[in-house]
C-alpha cells in the first residue's frame, strides 16, 4: 500500500481497519461454554481494504468482513473472510480504491462504471444452504457457510429483478419462507419498491412492485403471519444531490412518518399507507404480529436524526446528547378508516441492535435482547481515549416486552459491546430460555472477547468469555444459526 488511511475518527483506535482474514482454532475460554450450543454465530463488519478514494468516507462504506464463531462440544473455532464482492475484486486487482462516496455511483472511477457496488457489509443470514452477505443497495452475495468462500452475486435463480435487496429480510420460523424487499429497486434514487416471498428452497414464489410516497431510506421492515410493514424513513435520496457530490441522503426534519401495510401475498393495490404527523428516526424493528384486524410492530424510535453524517439541507445534525429514545409499539388498525396508527410506549432502556428468540418471529412474543447505552456507567477516558464515533454501546439488556421490566449487564469502564444474538438452549425450550452471545470490545487491550450469558439471568454476567487474540472492528449485524439449519445441500 502506497498510502495510509486518513487521520479521521472513523479509522482510529478500536475502529482502525483490521484487514485480517484468519483461522483460529479452539479459542481460549474463561468459564464454561454450554455444551448444548451447537451452531455458528455469523456476523459482518465494514472493514475497508483500501484508504478512501476521495480522501474521506463514512463508517458504513467499508468492505464486508464476515466472521464465523463455530460452537461444538463446548469449544469454539473462529474464521474471518472478506466477502469477495465485485468491488472488492476490482480494487484488489488495482491495489487501490476505485469506488467513491457511499451510495453515489457518480463518484466512481470510470473503470468500474455500471458495476454492482455492494460491500456486503451489513448483515449475514443462512437460507436454503447459503450464507447471504447483504447490503441494501445491491443483490445478495452468496458464500459457503462452512468455509466462507464467496460464490458470487445471487438473484435466487435469476428470478429477483430488483437491483437492490434489504439487509434485514425475515425468516418465517414455521414455513421457512424468506420475506424480503428492495428499495430504490429500479436504480439509485428511484421510489420503486420490490417485494419478495422466497420459499425454504430458495424459489421466488411471490413478487410485487409498488411506488413509495417518497424516495427515502427503508432500512428495516416488519413481518407478521399475514402482513408486512414498511417504515419509510426521513432520509431522502435525490439524483441531483448525488451528481453534485453531496451526501447520499439528506434528513428532512419536517416530513411526516409513513408506514405501508401490505398483506404478505398482496400486490400494489392492496397497500395501505399510514402517517404519523410528527417526524422521527425509525430504528430497527424488534418483532411484529397481527390478530387478523390489527398489526403490532415494536421498534425503538428517536426524536431526531441519529446519523450526523447525513445532516439536513443546511448541514445541521443534532448533538447526540439531545436525542431521546422511546421503545414504541405501533398498532395499525386495519378494520378502521384511520390513517394514523396508535402509539404505545414500552418502558425500556435506551438501546438498539435488537434480537429476539427467532422461533417467535412474526408471532406474539415476550423477550427482546438489546445493546444499550447507560450514560451513568463509568468510562475510563485515560485508558481508552475518546469513545468511538461509530458506536458507543456499553451494556447488554434483556427486556420483557410485556411488562417493560429489564435486566442488564455492563462489561466495565474499559469495554463496550456489539450487537447481541440469542441462541435457544434447545429446540424445545420455552421462549427466551437460552443464551445471549455478543462481542465485547476491550478498548484498553485493543482486543475482542466473545461472551456467552444466560439470557434469563443476563445481569449475572458471562457464563463463558471466549478470548480472541485479535481486534474485531465494530460490526453491524449477525445471527445465530444452529447446525441443523446448515445441513441443507448447497445448490449445484
Amino acid at each position: 500500500m502506497t498510502s495510509c488511511f486518513p487521520d479521521d475518527p472513523i479509522y482510529r483506535g478500536f475502529d482502525a481497519p483490521g484487514r485480517v482474514e484468519a483461522n483460529v482454532f479452539d479459542l481460549e475460554v474463561e468459564g464454561r461454554v454450554p455444551p448444548e450450543l451447537d451452531g455458528t454465530f455469523f456476523r459482518v463488519a465494514p472493514d475497508p481494504q483500501w484508504p478512501p478514494m476521495l480522501g474521506h468516507d463514512i463508517f458504513f462504506n467499508g468492505d464486508g468482513m464476515v466472521c464465523a464463531f463455530r460452537f461444538k462440544d463446548g469449544r469454539v473455532d473462529f474464521t474471518s473472510r472478506y466477502a469477495q464482492t465485485d468491488k472488492f475484486v476490482a480494487e484488489r486487482q488495482a491495489r487501490k480504491a476505485l469506488y467513491g462516496a457511499y451510495r453515489n455511483p457518480y463518484t466512481d472511477d470510470p473503470s468500474v462504471a455500471g458495476s454492482i457496488r455492494s460491500t456486503a457489509n451489513t448483515n449475514v443470514i443462512v437460507h436454503h444452504g447459503l450464507l447471504l452477505a447483504l447490503k441494501e443497495d445491491s443483490p445478495p452475495v452468496a458464500m459457503r457457510p462452512d468455509t466462507l468462500e464467496t460464490i458470487g452475486n445471487y438473484r435466487f435463480g435469476d428470478k429477483m429483478m430488483s437491483e437492490t435487496f434489504t439487509a434485514h429480510p425475515k425468516v418465517d420460523p414455521v414455513s421457512g419462507e424468506l420475506i424480503a424487499f428492495g428499495y430504490s429497486a429500479k436504480g439509485v434514487a428511484t421510489s420503486d419498491l420490490a417485494y419478495y416471498v422466497i420459499d425454504r428452497h430458495g424459489e421466488v414464489v411471490h413478487e410485487a412492485w409498488f411506488t413509495a410516497p417518497r424516495a427515502a431510506s427503508i432500512h428495516d421492515f416488519a413481518v407478521t403471519e399475514n402482513y408486512v410493514v414498511f417504515p419509510v424513513g426521513s432520509h431522502e435520496i435525490e439524483t441531483e444531490r448525488l451528481k453534485a457530490g453531496k451526501p447520499a441522503f439528506v434528513w428532512r426534519p419536517d416530513v411526516e412518518q409513513i408506514y405501508g401495510v401490505l398483506p404478505r401475498r398482496g400486490n400494489a393495490e392492496d397497500m395501505r399507507w399510514f402517517t404519523v404527523p410528527t417526524n422521527g428516526f425509525q430504528g430497527h424493528t424488534i418483532n411484529a404480529w397481527d390478530d387478523g384486524h390489527k398489526v403490532y410492530v415494536d421498534m425503538p424510535m428517536l426524536n431526531d436524526n441519529a446519523f450526523w453524517f447525513y445532516p439536513d439541507e443546511n448541514g445541521h445534525a443534532p448533538h447526540p446528547s439531545t436525542l431521546k429514545q422511546t421503545m414504541t409499539r405501533w398498532i395499525f388498525d386495519l378494520s378502521s378508516n384511520s390513517v394514523t396508527p396508535q402509539m404505545d410506549i414500552i418502558p425500556a432502556p435506551m438501546g438498539e441492535f435488537p434480537h429476539i428468540d427467532e422461533r417467535y418471529a412474526t408471532r406474539p412474543y415476550r423477550h427482546a435482547f438489546l445493546a444499550v447505552i447507560d450514560p451513568t456507567a463509568p468510562y475510563d477516558f485515560q485508558r481508552c481515549g475518546p469513545p468511538s464515533v461509530n458506536a458507543f454501546l456499553n451494556g447488554l439488556a434483556h427486556v420483557d416486552m410485556t411488562t417493560g421490566a429489564s435486566r442488564r449487564w455492563l462489561p466495565g469502564p474499559t469495554s463496550t459491546v456489539q450487537e447481541p444474538v440469542f441462541a435457544p438452549r434447545s429446540p424445545e425450550s420455552p421462549e427466551g430460555d437460552g443464551y445471549v452471545i455478543a462481542l465485547v470490545n476491550r478498548l484498553d487491550e485493543m482486543r475482542s472477547d466473545l461472551v456467552v450469558l444466560d439470557a434469563q439471568h443476563i445481569d449475572e454476567g458471562p457464563v463463558a468469555t471466549i478470548r480472541l487474540p485479535l481486534r474485531l472492528r465494530n460490526g453491524l449485524h449477525g445471527n445465530w444459526v444452529p447446525s441443523s439449519a446448515m445441513r441443507s445441500p448447497l445448490p449445484a
